[in-house]
């Protein structure tokens, strides 16, 4: 293993063991709360609440957030938000324990920061919306749903891998 390698293996977890902690995750959030995991759940909660601090009126008057505030009159309490949050703090708590957490753009020397994080941009904007057109993140609807063995949970994560494969050669100069 050259040098780069042994680095890098102390700071970050073995990700076959990652893969199954994941799995074991998994398997818990069905057990204990009958759901899987997914970010988009968490997102949509913040957005209603958002909403409806701003303009009470119209979460009124929308189906969408009417209705979605009568099955959860209070969205930040849903778990998913703080699954979410533990996932944050986790994040930058292990970065900093590793000595990990810098405040820079990692982008390939062919392109500028401002490329990277406008392709970053604009590949959120496009997930969040995938992912409510396809009801579930990846999270939800790829990973969880292969945790119960379900059929559409596979097809979703076969696409998933497939679209990348076939995206790739096209988006992979801003990276290599």
């Amino acid at each position: 293993m050259n040098e780069r390698g042994v680095e890098r293996s102390k700071k970050y977890i073995n990700p076959y063991l990652g893969g199954v902690l994941l799995g074991i995750v998994l398997i818990a959030a069905n057990f204990v709360s009958g759901r899987g995991l997914g970010a988009s759940g968490a997102v949509k909660s913040v957005v209603v609440e958002a909403v409806d601090i701003v303009a009470p009126n119209h979460t009124e008057n929308s189906a969408f957030y009417s209705e979605y505030l009568e099955l959860h009159p209070q969205p930040l309490k849903a778990w998913l938000v703080f699954h979410v949050l533990g996932v944050i703090v986790g994040g930058f708590i292990s970065g900093v324990l590793a000595n990990r957490l810098k405040f820079k753009v990692e982008h390939s020397p062919r392109i500028t920061s401002r490329r990277r994080l406008i392709f970053a941009l604009a590949g959120g904007i496009l997930f969040g919306l995938g992912s409510q057109i396809g009801r579930g993140c990846t999270s939800g609807a790829a990973l969880s749903g292969m945790a119960v063995f379900s059929f559409g949970g596979i097809v979703t994560m076969m696409t998933i891998f497939a679209t990348a494969y076939g995206l790739a050669y096209f988006f992979r100069k801003n990276w290599i």
